[in-house]
């Protein structure tokens, strides 16, 4: 480099810096920078920056007052307090804070300095600033008013959350009342009362207590009182209760005071009245202090309670008495829970009335119906009387809700042993309102029908449940209930035994009647079982007395059954024999005397029986399966009487009717189903939602069950084919 160009570069160099110094510096910021971020971020930038600024949450309201204490000083004219009010303003600014209603307000101040107040109508207002917190002090008065016997001024009460007030009055006023609010405290010192009290806020409280002229007066009237005490025992599974109604009518002078005896061992409950004031219990007595010692009627609710051993114990109590009366008298009842006896020992002064006798007082406290009642009158000074009872408690038994006077079943078998059966009910229900049955193994319900409707049954785990009520069914009356079920057996063969099962219910039923059709290829015969052969039961007339059976058809009465003849009147007996005098066994004698009918056959002796026929004109048809069918008539006058029937061997179709008294029968044809079985194989024909092939023809067999209550009638039959 040469000599020249160097001087240039450093002139260059010089000029530049010249140049630099009189120009402004740059600062950082003002620098050109660029940023790199997500676009999503760059989305949400510009999303807070398009959104309208957020203007500030105004409170509700512009001030609260938490709290107000007051304390009150009366002297002989005038009322006059300091209010302290504490509270927050929630606005800022100067907010208007509402105080009382009705107030004369002398001064108000905030920590010595003046605060200004605003009336608008009758409340009275404080101009407070805020935000912030606040506390204010007001000289507060009011005028006395007088009534005779009486003092009394207006206290208002500040709008605060809080209102409590300390009232401090000349005298000892016990009697110091207010109209609202209730006093806490009340204590007496240096001959003045002073009263803490919690007040209801934003109110006019009247304060009064009495007034006593303090001049010489006469002498203060003795106290003369007449009481009436109304007793209530309650014997409880545990305990014994006795509530006692006290009215206390004042005949001359004021009561104050009332002093209550109570019987030894029993533990005071509760006492109340409506002009109570305070209540002190003692050792064996309670004193009341009266509120309002003007009134001249009192009455006071004592209840006093204490422990017995029960099952059969003994109660010898005392009764509630008072001493401050000239004369008591009283009325006591005796009431029980459950199921007692009450042996009561005669006492002085007690004398037992009729139940009805009591006052509506002691029946208004009865809960349950009142067993025993007392009355007494004692005079003042005598002793009180006391009652000794005898209990004796017996144990509950429950109620029956629901019971079933009749029952009907009817039973189809099929010769493959499948079985269905109708059971109807004619019930008489309180309050049940399902009926749990316990079908046989392997049954199944078909059908329910309650009171003319179809209804649905319901299965649990420990059976079948059947509705016995809906909605606008009446169980006032009887009503019937009825269900089909049906179950599986097994077959028949050419001969032997089958056992058949009615479901067990958790109602009594007065009568169950049971009606088993048989099909007409078997013939069967009933060897055991818990339900008797339904013509055991003879046909009911005047004469015989026996229970009647309902039904169509005639019933069949066995010798067996019948006393022998001589015994009762109205009895016919007999033989049946072939020509040659040998015994027929086995044929069907059908006895019709006007409106009478009976039917019975003979044994294997050949001997029958009828019981208790009555008078008249009497047709006799004899009739066995190869034998002619005969007809007898004689008249019987109710004196036992016997008769020998010879049946002659039949042709091809012969009846043969005398009008003697020779013995004639008739063929051996099994007594048509009743309407029962055929009413049941309709609805398995066509009504039923189930397959069951029913038999058409067979043989009914008849049984009955008196009083079932929680069994199952079971019956075995011994079955051939014919």
């Amino acid at each position: 480099m040469t000599m020249r160009s160097v001087v240039l570069t450093l002139a260059l160099i010089a000029a530049a810096r010249v140049a630099a110094a009189q120009q402004p510096p740059i600062r950082l910021d003002d620098q050109p920078r660029s940023v790199t971020m997500s676009l999503a971020e760059y989305n949400r930038l510009l999303d807070l920056a398009a959104r309208a600024p957020v203007a500030p949450v105004a409170a509700p309201v512009a001030a609260v007052v938490s709290s107000a204490d007051m304390r009150i000083t009366v002297d002989r004219e005038t009322a006059h307090g300091v209010f302290a009010i504490a509270g927050q303003v929630l606005r800022s600014g100067v907010n208007r804070v509402a105080l009382l209603s009705g107030a004369t307000v002398s001064d108000a101040n905030a920590g010595g300095r003046p605060v200004p107040l605003v009336a608008e109508g009758q409340i009275l207002h404080a101009l407070v600033p805020g935000p912030g917190p606040f506390a204010l002090s007001l000289d507060w008065g009011a005028p006395l008013a007088f009534r005779p016997g009486r003092a009394s001024f207006a206290l208002p009460v500040p709008h605060a959350g809080a209102a409590r007030a300390t009232i401090d009055l000349p005298g000892e006023q016990a009697d110091v009342r207010l109209s609202a609010g209730l006093i806490t405290r009340r204590s007496f010192a240096n001959g003045r009362t002073l009263i803490e009290a919690t007040l209801d806020p934003g109110s006019i409280t009247e304060v009064w207590w009495s007034m006593r002229d303090t001049s010489q007066v006469a002498a203060v009237k003795e106290v003369r009182a007449l009481a009436e005490i109304f007793t209530l025992f309650t014997l409880d599974d545990g305990d014994v209760r006795m509530t006692a109604l006290i009215d206390v009518i004042v005949t001359q002078g004021e009561l104050r005071t009332l002093k209550v005896n109570l019987p030894q061992g029993y533990e005071l409950q509760s006492v109340t009245g409506h002009t109570l004031e305070s209540s002190a219990e003692h050792v064996g007595e309670i004193v009341l202090t009266i509120g309002d010692p003007a009134a001249r009627s009192h009455q006071f609710l004592v209840t006093l309670e204490r422990p017995h051993a029960g099952g059969t114990f003994t109660v010898e109590t005392g009764l509630v008495s008072l001493d401050d009366v000239q004369r008591e008298r009283g009325e006591i009842g005796v009431e029980g829970v459950g199921t007692m006896d009450l042996a009561s020992a005669d006492r002085a002064g007690l004398h037992r009335i009729d139940v009805r006798e009591l006052s509506g007082s002691l029946h208004a406290l009865a809960r349950v119906p009142i067993l025993s009642a007392f009355r007494y009158q004692r005079p003042a000074g005598a002793a009180p009387p006391h009652l000794a009872l005898t209990v004796r408690r017996f144990a509950d038994a429950s109620v029956l809700a629901a019971i079933a006077d009749h029952a009907t079943a009817t039973t189809l078998i099929t010769s493959e042993g499948r079985a269905l059966t109708e059971i109807q009910l004619e019930m008489r229900n309180r309050s049940q309102p399902f009926l749990k049955i316990d079908l046989p193994p392997g049954a199944t319900i078909v059908s329910v029908d309650l009171a003319g409707q179809a209804a649905k049954p319901a299965t649990g785990a420990d059976g079948t449940r059947i509705p016995l009520m809906r909605a606008g069914l009446s169980t006032a009356s009887a009503y019937q209930v009825s269900f089909v079920y049906v179950h599986a057996g097994t077959p028949f063969e050419k001969k032997g035994e089958i056992e058949m099962t009615l479901p067990k219910m958790d109602v009594p039923v007065g009568m169950m009647r049971w009606e088993v059709f048989v099909p007409e290829q078997y013939k069967a015969r009933a060897i055991d079982g818990n339900v008797i052969d339904i013509h055991r039961f003879p046909t009911w007339s005047p004469q015989s007395g026996y229970i009647p059976v309902a039904g169509p058809r005639e019933r069949v009465i066995p010798a067996r059954m019948v006393p022998p003849i001589g015994v009762a009147p109205g009895q016919l007996r007999g033989r049946v024999v072939d020509s040659t005098g040998a015994v027929i066994p086995g044929a069907t004698l059908r006895l019709t005397v006007g409106r009478y009918a009976a039917a019975t056959a003979s044994a294997e002796n050949g001997e029958f029986v009828f019981a208790g026929v009555p008078h008249g004109q009497a047709e006799l048809t004899s009739d066995l399966a190869g034998f002619a069918t005969q007809r007898t008539t004689f008249a019987l006058d109710g004196r036992p009487r016997r008769i020998e029937i010879q049946l002659a061997v039949a042709t091809v179709s012969e009846t043969v009717t005398v009008s003697s008294e020779a013995a004639l029968i008739d063929t051996d044809r099994p007594a048509p189903p009743s309407p029962n079985v055929v009413n049941l194989q309709a609805r398995a024909a066509g009504v039923l939602p189930i397959r069951v092939d029913v038999p058409r023809a067979g043989v009914s067999h008849e049984f009955v069950k008196p009083l079932v209550v929680g069994d199952r009638p079971t019956v075995r039959l011994r079955y051939k084919r014919n």
